[in-house]
């Protein structure tokens, strides 16, 4: 512990490093200071029926992920997520489209001109959700929380104009943390957002067993015990990886090649495509609720019902299923197993027992394969894991989504990879890391 306290304060002995986390600390106060700010023409007291509205349900993830603005109708309502949603498309379009290939395999160069497709793709998203957003407005809040008419078009022009510079800033707050902070900005900004109504819902559930008496204390002791057990069973999830052996020959001085040269790994992570899965069967999820509600049968609105509600039985089935098939295709769309095997046939590595080129390729593809079943088990598991809780425990349905899913796993993913950029620094500095303690430090250095 003591080794801990003092990795801490090291950080705050590196000037780069302090000078860093102060600019992103600063960074994400402005975003959380705009999340507060209404929409100018809204009555910000009127907003009681808006907040029902995103209370449970698929509302309740919407607005967890902007951090509460879109419950507010706030200037970063849409928050980072039309970004997100923009850099996704650009990745999967980038499988098929030869343009955005070449530009991938380009280096800095292709990266920008990405960066730049990317944003102008976030304008026109934001430009399509901001009329959808503000249509949503006029359906659920009063006629008089409108100061400015209730189907006012300077007030539609100004608000989707509002909402896509929001969005904008949004993002150019998470790319200049990420180029002058500490971490991916992006990620950070989605992680704030998330953890901004963590204390509201553990008092809704301490005020749901304590005060209401639904358990007493020692039920709160165990959720608070499932919680951290869970925490660090995503912790797991993150960071196992498969070492695949790899044996590097070694050059002699006549220019042929000994087969005792250095061994190396390839790590594979046991969750190659992180949180993106969840992400994928999230939105799918929507659809059938969707399309449901277009027809006013007894069976369509069943099949609204059923799919609407997110802590369901049949949702939840469809849902972890969703989620292992996407787990294995963003994996083979991400994972490039024959780049991986070029590589190593040009730098003189190879594999034990394992011929370079095509075998090796389809080699590391199939142990791929066998790793991602698992990983994408424990992952369905983990996103359907609030519902299960919801069901047995009767946990508050605000505090049941911070046990899993998307929420739980930006958050373990940005924290680690945050931690392991401060502990970077403090190993460069000859200081103790974060995450090693400093027998192993003097080890690697």
């Amino acid at each position: 512990m003591k080794k801990i306290f003092e990795s801490f304060a090291n950080v705050w002995k590196i000037d780069e490093l302090r000078n860093r986390i102060t600019f992103t600390l600063l960074l994400l106060l402005v975003y959380r200071f705009g999340a507060h700010v209404t929409l100018p023409g809204i009555d910000a007291t009127a907003l009681d029926s808006l907040a029902n509205q995103t209370d449970k349900g698929i509302g309740s993830i919407i607005d967890m992920f902007t951090g509460g603005a879109f419950s507010k109708a706030s200037v970063f309502a849409l928050g980072i997520m039309p970004y997100i949603s923009a850099s996704i498309v650009v990745q999967l379009m980038g499988i098929a489209i030869p343009y955005l290939q070449k530009l991938q395999k380009e280096g800095e160069s292709g990266r920008k001109k990405l960066n730049q497709i990317t944003r102008w793709l976030t304008i026109l998203i934001t430009l399509v959700q901001g009329p959808g957003y503000i249509y949503n407005l006029y359906r659920t809040l009063p006629a008089d929380a409108f100061l400015m008419g209730f189907d006012s078009f300077s007030f539609l022009f100004s608000s989707v104009l509002i909402l896509s510079t929001g969005t904008i800033f949004a993002m150019w707050l998470g790319e200049k943390i990420t180029d002058k902070g500490i971490g991916n900005g992006i990620s950070l900004l989605i992680m704030v957002g998330i953890l901004a109504r963590l204390p509201q819902a553990f008092f809704q559930e301490f005020t749901s067993t304590i005060t209401n008496n639904n358990g007493g204390p020692m039920i709160l002791v165990i959720e608070v015990i499932v919680w951290l057990l869970v925490i660090i069973s995503c912790v797991l999830l993150v960071m196992a990886v498969r070492r695949i052996p790899v044996q590097y020959a070694r050059r002699t001085v006549s220019g042929e090649f000994e087969q005792d040269g250095n061994r190396q790994w390839i790590p594979l992570k046991l969750n190659a495509a992180g949180v993106m899965p969840i992400i994928f069967a999230q939105a799918i999820m929507f659809i059938p609720a969707a399309l449901a509600g277009l027809s006013q049968s007894e069976t369509s609105q069943s099949v609204a019902g059923a799919f609407s509600n997110m802590f369901g039985l049949w949702y939840n089935l469809v849902f972890g299923l969703l989620i292992v098939l996407f787990t294995y295709f963003y994996t083979a769309i991400t994972v490039p197993t024959n780049k991986m095997a070029d590589d190593l046939k040009r730098s003189g590595g190879f594999i034990p027992g394992v011929r370079p080129g095509q075998e090796t390729s389809d080699f590391l593809d199939h142990i791929m394969s066998l790793i991602t079943f698992p990983g994408s088990l424990f992952l369905a598991l983990i996103a359907i894991f609030p519902a299960i809780l919801v069901s047995v425990l009767n946990v508050q349905q605000a505090w049941a989504m911070f046990f899993g899913g998307t929420s739980l796993i930006i958050m373990v993913g940005v924290a680690i990879d945050t931690i392991q950029q401060i502990n970077s620094y403090l190993l460069n500095k000859h200081y103790d890391g974060l995450m090693k303690s400093g027998k192993n430090r003097k080890a690697v250095a």
